[in-house]
């Protein structure tokens, strides 16, 4: 039996793959564009602080809306009136758990991070983005893409990322006296115009608060499960950062994050294929096994070498990085040098994430990931303060191929197992 077919490089798969490139593409040009401005008029120093406390907000705001966006994802796609009966307890829901988030956020960074130097209103600004409005606004863009409007979801998604991008032009062009203070007010107010924006364009109004009510015992464990794939899910592409500002200096927590930001651009073509793929392997992968391991040996093979060339490409390319951020990140190649090595592994991590997800396997990746954020912590503490500008890289590298591994044997044994468990949607 073949390994590969041609088949599968010219069917659907493919075509979607490089359809979604194309449609993540457009927010990889808006963040790239966003992370070089922010990085130059901040310099390392500010942006490393600025990473690491907008990495703990993100992280901290996948749990804002405790998985009830997921639940009106799916309800709605069964039926458009089902959002009377999830929002009413979704919007109390996520204002309630981002208020209690926000607080955390807030006595993580005064009393864990003080040597950061970041003024409160910052704090304020960046916390209230992340832990309200943002997964506010996630509510109104997962009903128009279960209602089958994706365009509509995928621009409104794009458009807080454009909005920063505008932000961050405005800042840099104004060369204002304190840029982070700036670019921080103008964070805030990109999410504020977007949630406006996408309440305009919901179908039907927010429910009135005479309707809200807490979620019950059964929505709560419905909930529980989608908060807890969330928050695994972004924790590998943030803890990193916030981490390094807290073990490093700022700036050398600025060359990592940004080195970071860079390897992490690089996992979009795995992104696209697997989002590509998925739809098949949810019709396919129990019912069929051996058209799903002729899939899964496609997708394996593809990622290595994908990932592995494109590993090569940056390890070359890296000191163009330097006249790309400016003269004030004099050492960023060497950062990414060591940082290609976690590429294969996070393309690889990403790819069996979301093949678990679609064999019905979702606590496994649930699994995986906690202890490759266990390894990524640990790791961290013991080689960052010691091995600069390769111990942060050693970490996170350290941290994905132990994903890696566990995933893919995982996945192994998915394929072998007789027995299924209930189908969550893609987190």
């Amino acid at each position: 039996m073949r390994l590969l077919h041609i088949s599968n490089l010219r069917g659907p798969i493919a075509r979607g793959t490089i359809r979604t490139t194309g449609v993540l593409g457009l927010r990889l040009v808006v963040q790239a564009g966003t992370l070089l401005l922010v990085a130059r008029m901040l310099g390392p120093d500010q942006f490393g602080a600025f990473a690491g406390v907008a990495a703990l907000a993100v992280i901290l705001g996948t749990l804002s809306t405790f998985g009830t966006h997921l639940v009106l994802l799916g309800e709605v796609s069964k039926e458009p009136a089902h959002r009377t009966q999830v929002l009413p307890y979704a919007v109390p829901s996520t204002l309630l758990c981002g208020g209690v988030l926000f607080a955390l956020y807030l006595l993580i960074t005064t009393f864990a991070l003080p040597e950061i130097g970041v003024a409160f209103t910052v704090l304020v600004a960046i916390g209230v983005t992340e832990t309200l409005l943002q997964p506010l606004f996630t509510l109104p863009a997962m009903e128009h893409l279960a209602l089958g409007r994706i365009a509509r979801s995928q621009l409104l998604q794009t458009l807080p990322l454009a909005l920063r991008l505008a932000a961050a032009a405005s800042v840099f062009l104004l060369q204002t006296t304190d840029p982070l203070a700036a670019y921080s007010y103008g964070y805030f107010a990109a999410s504020l115009i977007a949630l406006a924006i996408a309440t305009l364009t919901m179908p039907a109004p927010w429910p009135a608060t005479k309707t809200w009510r807490l979620p019950t015992r059964a929505e709560v464990r419905e909930t529980a499960g989608y908060a807890a794939l969330a928050i695994t899910a972004t924790s590998p592409a943030e803890l990193d950062k916030t981490l390094a500002t807290k073990l490093l200096p700022l700036g050398g927590a600025g060359l990592y994050a940004a080195g970071a930001r860079v390897i992490g651009a690089a996992t979009l073509p795995v992104i696209a294929m697997m989002l590509s793929a998925l739809p098949r392997l949810f019709r396919e992968g129990q019912n069929q096994p051996k058209r799903t391991a002729r899939l899964l040996r496609w997708i394996f093979v593809a990622t290595v070498g994908y990932s592995v060339a494109l590993a090569v490409a940056i390890w070359f390319i890296a000191p163009v990085f330097v006249w790309l951020f400016g003269s004030k990140y004099q050492g960023i190649e060497h950062t990414i040098h060591w940082l290609t090595l976690a590429v294969p592994g996070m393309s690889l991590r990403f790819a069996a994430g979301g093949v678990l997800m679609a064999l019905g396997k979702p606590w496994m990746r649930v699994g995986f990931e906690i202890v490759g954020l266990t390894v990524l912590v640990v790791a961290a503490i013991m080689l960052a303060p010691h091995l600069d500008p390769a111990g942060m890289p050693l970490a996170l590298a350290c941290s994905e191929w132990v994903m890696t591994l566990l995933g893919w044997a995982m996945v192994r044994s998915a394929i072998k197992s007789p027995t299924t468990r209930p189908r969550l949607p893609v987190a």
